[in-house]
């Protein structure tokens, strides 16, 4: 007599499994939902602060783009091959990031510190909790096999989210 299949599982939720193999100790998960997200913000700022050069095309469109826009554009992409759901509200996350970063530009521009000095000190106590998180669980990060993984944890939390409100992605 023969069984059923087992359905095959999507891309997404093949790296969503793979991933969770090293991050299964609860306080792991919790280091995660802070700094993961906080990684994501810093790193994107850090790149938003590398000088853009003048392109005559652009026109007054100049200084609407830096190398943070595509940053974007390439991980909205991935997303989206993904799961467009997840990259829709991934693109929601990222316009709230864009929002924080000009709010540190403002700051940068009426003395204080630079953007790039802000996102390098989140940067950097992100990833000593990301250290510390690991050594809890005993187990590598994920991208130290696969660089694939360091876009793969924020839709990992994400995608907590939306199952929570019963949204598919």
């Amino acid at each position: 007599m023969k069984t059923a299949a087992k359905p095959k599982l999507r891309l997404v939720d093949e790296y969503f499994k793979k991933y969770a193999e090293s991050h299964q100790n609860p306080s792991n998960e919790r280091i995660h939902w802070v700094c993961v997200p906080l990684i994501a913000f810093s790193l994107l700022g850090l790149v938003w602060a590398i000088p853009f050069p003048y392109i005559r095309f652009l026109g007054s469109f100049n200084g609407m783009f830096n190398w943070a826009s595509f940053l974007i554009a390439f991980a909205i992409y991935y997303y989206y091959k993904l799961s467009p759901v997840l990259s829709y509200f991934m693109l929601m996350v990222v316009m709230l990031f864009c929002y924080l970063i000009s709010l540190l530009i403002k700051w940068q521009e009426a003395g204080g510190p630079h953007l790039w000095q802000s996102c390098l000190v989140v940067f950097v106590f992100s990833w000593i909790g990301q250290i510390i998180g690991h050594k809890i669980e005993g187990k590598k990060p994920s991208f130290l096999d696969d660089l694939k993984f360091l876009l793969i944890g924020p839709i990992w939390l994400l995608h907590f989210i939306l199952n929570r409100f019963r949204i598919k992605y």
